[in-house]
């Protein structure tokens, strides 16, 4: 579901008015030590499984959720690996969102990877030394703070 409800619902009352929504993110990486990227549908470019969380949802359950959803791979949580923020971004209809997102490194499990809704064109996996040029900034950011290897999360700091 690329837009959820509640979001849908959002939208009947302000049109397109900036919104500040919740998210998560992840960085899920395989036994080999290969990045799961998905080509998404709305801009075409590569990016790390992300979503809004559901009014009252965990982001640890939602990010699991969202990996399954998108890319029909089961998971398992590492850790979390940072804390940003992200936008205003504009979609193609108009709408406008900024996100505080909650990144998460995660091991995938189980699933053989694809594209298991339309939110994506296409699941990858890719060597974090040959990821593609197409990918979108707020993903790449995440790559580096998930793989630098430091256990703490990142944030912004003053």
């Amino acid at each position: 579901m690329p837009v959820p409800e509640f979001v849908r619902d959002l939208r009947a009352h302000v049109g397109h008015a900036p919104l500040w929504l919740p998210g998560v993110s992840a960085v899920v990486v395989d036994d080999d030590g290969l990045v799961l990227l998905t080509r998404r549908a709305d801009n075409g470019l590569w990016a790390i499984v992300s979503g809004i969380l559901e009014p009252g949802e965990e982001p640890g359950p939602a990010v699991l959720r969202e990996i399954r959803e998108e890319t029909g791979i089961d998971a398992e949580l590492v850790r979390i690996t940072g804390v940003d923020t992200a936008g205003p971004i504009t979609y193609p209809n108009g709408d406008v969102a900024s996100y505080l997102d909650v990144c998460f490194l995660a091991r995938a499990v189980s699933g053989e990877a694809h594209a298991a809704d339309d939110e994506n064109l296409e699941v990858r996996w890719f060597s974090p030394d040959e990821l593609p040029a197409d990918m979108t900034a707020s993903s790449t950011s995440r790559l580096t703070a998930a793989l630098r290897g430091d256990e703490r999360a990142w944030f912004a700091r003053e």
